[in-house]
């Protein structure tokens, strides 16, 4: 059998079509991240257990359905393939790639229209928990909280015919390594940044900010700062239609204070911009955050949005009368930090230059942004 690359797994994940994975990496790399969806059904057995005892897994492996093999590269994968095909199993075939092929799967959705004929798409890093966007008026773009997967999105500019005048990115990431000002200089854009968030950046950048209206085409993208996942974060209200939230709110949670270290200090932002700023936008506004951190969080069309009035009425973290009481919700329930988050937020400001395989390493591992 071919391999099963990744943009045919989520196709699959997206189409709701079984799925069943044989995982053979290490345990406690299969627990900390795996391939999630609705119709998958996994299994882990580490390469090294498989190797002593491939008769012995055979016979808990499903006669009636194909068998994807992933590892971590795609190596050991195929590896296991030919230990199962050489024991008699049939059907079986591993992912190309594997989990670091999957986690740099982007997979655009669109959204919907402005008022005046624009579009805007969601790309949907699936593997991560990573949602940027794509916002089209007349022919102009703007990219925001793009992933470092740049060519992605330069090559759909280029299939429609666009042209990017704006990428901008609402924080300071720490999670994952943003393509924002690789993009911007490849494609002679303005990149737009929170000055706030400034802590040394090596490069130049257009301030993000409150009243500086920044305009695609036809349409308005007005900044409203939001600061309390960062001292910076800015969200962004498109077209009067959609609220980018960036990693402040999400639809099952809410975004963490602390990958800075200060946790305490911007704990009360988080709360003033979730119970103040956005209770007085209007609560029709669709809400588009940058991360998702469960599959229960997509739609049936795979996209993750969901009007601000619904959040209010769903999103239990959003109904914590008393301030102490949600202060305390928020810090005690503190996930661990992202894998190598500081790295990360050096690589993000210019300060170090890794390369490719680096920053594959760097964001190995699930999304971490959401209180727990």
């Amino acid at each position: 059998m071919e391999p099963l690359t990744v943009n045919e797994l989520v196709k699959k994940i997206l189409d709701k079509e079984e799925v069943f994975l044989l995982d053979v990496r290490k345990q406690e790399d299969y627990e900390d991240w795996s391939v999630e969806g609705k119709s998958i059904r996994s299994m882990n057995i580490p390469f090294s257990d498989l190797k002593n005892k491939v008769e012995e897994v055979k016979q808990q492996l499903p006669e009636d359905k194909t068998i994807y093999v992933m590892c971590a590269k795609g190596v050991s994968s195929k590896q296991a393939v030919q230990l199962l095909e050489d024991a008699g199993v049939e059907n079986i075939t591993h992912v190309k790639g594997g989990m670091t092929a999957w986690s740099e799967h982007l997979e655009p959705i669109k959204i919907g229209e402005t008022s005046k004929g624009g579009s805007l798409y969601q790309f949907v890093r699936i593997g991560k928990g990573c949602l940027s966007y794509l916002i089209e008026s007349n022919g102009d773009v703007a990219i925001v909280d793009s992933n470092r997967m740049a060519d992605v999105y330069l090559d759909f500019v280029k299939k429609n015919n666009w042209t990017i005048q704006a990428v901008i990115d609402t924080h300071l990431h720490a999670d994952h390594i943003s393509g924002g000002y690789s993009i911007s200089k490849k494609s002679n854009a303005s990149y737009w940044f929170p000055p706030e968030d400034d802590e040394g950046l090596e490069f130049e950048y257009s301030a993000l900010k409150e009243n500086q209206t920044i305009q695609i085409g036809d349409i308005k993208i007005e900044p409203i700062y939001s600061p309390g996942h960062t001292v910076g974060s800015t969200s962004l209200i498109v077209d009067n239609q959609f609220l980018l939230t960036g990693d402040i709110l999400f639809i099952e949670s809410i975004g963490r204070p602390d990958l800075a270290g200060k946790a305490d200090a911007w704990v009360d932002d988080l709360r003033n911009t979730l119970y103040e700023r956005y209770e007085e936008l209007p609560q029709d506004l669709i809400v588009l955050p940058s991360h998702f951190g469960d599959m229960n969080e997509m739609n049936e069309d795979g996209s993750v949005q969901a009007k601000l009035n619904d959040l209010y009425k769903k999103n239990e973290r959003l109904n914590i009368d008393d301030a102490e009481t949600f202060n305390h919700m928020v810090t005690d329930n503190l996930p661990p930090q992202p894998n190598s988050h500081e790295e990360i937020r050096k690589t993000n400001m210019g300060q170090k230059n890794p390369d490719d395989d680096e920053k594959q390493e760097m964001e190995v591992g699930p999304n971490r942004c959401a209180v727990s």
